[in-house]
């Protein structure tokens, strides 16, 4: 599957997509459901009897080995239709497990989407480097809604959830990064996202109280304050922290510690630095002895090249 014509996207609503043109790829809702099982559990090869199971549970097991058989007929027909040279051909059967091709990732969303969070998995957003920034916001743009939106199946929830966390994470870390960047907007932008999904995330009107300051906003800092005490009682009924209220006067009376920037590598070359006059006898000792060392090995060495090559030489008596 050539990754630079064909997308399939998960997020939002399943769509199959050629040179960014969608198809009706799968008219049949149970090979649309096979096909995503597979593209979310990609990193297995599954059992057939289980997939059946699993699709037809309230079948007999001969009628959802049954039903099991026509869709992956009707799955596999589907691209080569689409593809009859062999083009495309993201399923891999083998006996009685099948998987997906390892080639169908780059043209996945949410392959491409787990992979860049994988990167930085563990790391602060202070700490992500400007390549893996970049990752990130392409990764956070094709989230375009929650996964298989309408799809209500026990394993379609536990990704949606999964992978949920996984872009509110992401947006707290690019928060962080562009709070120590200076990209406040961006940053703010990123925070306006995250409230979308969790109105009631404190950590997130913190940040924004400290983006809109250093972007020279304080009115739209405190405002952020009211915002978060409004969520917080309507949505859990709890007031503020300690650490946003000191925030809050902190902002209030403009005695907020400005974010250091990151270290960035510097292009000169660094200068030695030379030793005091105090040590310059000892290093002169020092070369000195270092000197009569280098001359002795030196000499050494050519005695034992002299012996060797003598022994070499040297004939050898044989018995007649």
């Amino acid at each position: 599957m050539s990754p630079s014509s064909f997308a399939i996207r998960l997020f939002g609503k399943f769509s199959f997509l050629q040179n960014d043109h969608e198809l009706g790829l799968l008219q049949s809702a149970k090979a649309k459901e096979l096909f995503c099982y597979l593209l979310l559990f990609r990193d297995q090869p599954h059992s057939r009897e289980i997939l059946a199971s699993l699709l037809w549970g309230d079948c007999t097991t001969a009628q959802s080995k049954k039903h099991f058989r026509q869709t992956l007929w009707q799955l596999q027909q589907a691209f080569y239709d689409l593809s009859p040279a062999g083009a495309i051909r993201p399923l891999r059967v083998e006996g009685e497990y099948l998987r997906l091709a390892a080639d169908v990732d780059p043209c996945l969303d949410v392959a491409v989407f787990e992979k860049a969070f994988a990167s930085v998995r563990g790391l602060a957003g202070e700490q992500i480097s400007n390549q893996e920034a970049q990752a990130l916001k392409h990764a956070v743009s094709l989230y375009r809604g929650d996964v298989l939106e309408g799809w209500f199946q026990d394993w379609c929830i536990f990704h949606r959830e999964r992978l949920q966390s996984c872009y509110l994470a992401m947006l707290d870390k690019l928060m962080a990064y562009s709070e120590a960047h200076h990209e406040y907007e961006s940053g703010i932008s990123f925070g306006e996202r995250l409230l979308q999904k969790d109105n009631a995330r404190e950590r997130t009107y913190c940040r924004l109280m400290r983006l809109h300051h250093f972007a020279g906003d304080r009115a739209g800092a405190l405002r952020q304050f009211h915002r978060c005490v409004n969520a917080l009682e309507t949505e859990l009924g709890v007031t503020p922290a300690k650490r946003t209220l000191e925030l809050y006067e902190q902002i209030r009376t403009d005695q907020v510690t400005p974010p250091v920037s990151p270290l960035t590598e510097v292009d000169e070359p660094l200068t030695p630095s030379l030793p005091s006059p105090a040590f310059l006898p000892r290093l002169k000792k020092l070369r000195s002895v270092l000197l009569k060392l280098r001359h002795t090995l030196e000499r050494n060495i050519q005695e034992l090249d002299q012996a060797l090559s003598a022994r070499v030489t040297k004939p050898r008596s044989g018995r007649h």
